[in-house]
């Protein structure tokens, strides 16, 4: 196992060519379950720095890196080779949600590839305080072939409006009920007083 001092330029060029990389977020009771997601779909994935990363999220059937994020922020980000030399590195840090309403979500979504706006629901944010690799020896080889299409085609057929109501019903809380979108768009619904 190699710690690294942030991710520099190599680094960054490999995390980047990676096809899937995996998110795992868990809550802080011990009864809770922990959860981990794949992540795919080439130009989601953004070095911002030597201890900043973020990805692109698009809606889903859930929310649980949003809910576990808003309640304790801790996040792992794992890359596994699948070819070339054996490797995996593991991203850990603290995470954060930027929410496509935020200020800030525009000029950080500028840094990435993937042009899809339709169906977006925020950028994660993870600043990091370990990043660290191990052997991946156990990994597989195996050939990548191509990204899968299926969910770029069936949110832009679907268009915005279905997922004007994720926040709310598919993605109000997570599945051990802490809240995840619901309440911050009612939140954000609420009317805001005049600027002094």
């Amino acid at each position: 196992m190699h710690v690294y001092d942030g991710i520099d330029s190599t680094l960054a060029q490999w995390l980047t060519s990676q096809p899937v990389f995996f998110v795992g977020t868990a809550p802080l009771a011990c009864d809770g379950h922990v959860n981990v997601s794949p992540k795919g779909m080439a130009g989601t994935f953004v070095v911002f720095g030597q201890y900043r990363v973020g990805y692109l999220d698009y809606y889903g059937s859930g929310s649980e890196t949003i809910a576990h994020l808003r309640e304790n922020g801790r996040i792992t980000l794992m890359f596994a080779a699948f070819d070339g030399r054996p490797n995996i590195v593991r991203l850990y840090g603290t995470g954060r949600i930027v929410l496509t309403q935020d200020p800030e979500f525009e000029s950080l979504r500028a840094a990435f590839p993937k042009q899809r706006v339709t169906a977006q629901r925020a950028i994660v944010m993870v600043e990091l305080d370990r990043v660290s690799d191990s052997c991946g020896y156990a990994v597989p080889l195996m050939d990548f072939v191509a990204d899968r299409t299926v969910l770029d085609l069936r949110q832009e057929k679907r268009g915005p409006e279905p997922y004007r109501l994720y926040p709310e019903t598919k993605n109000a809380q997570s599945i051990d009920g802490l809240p995840a979108l619901g309440d911050l768009v009612e939140r954000a619904r609420e009317p805001q007083p005049p600027p002094d």
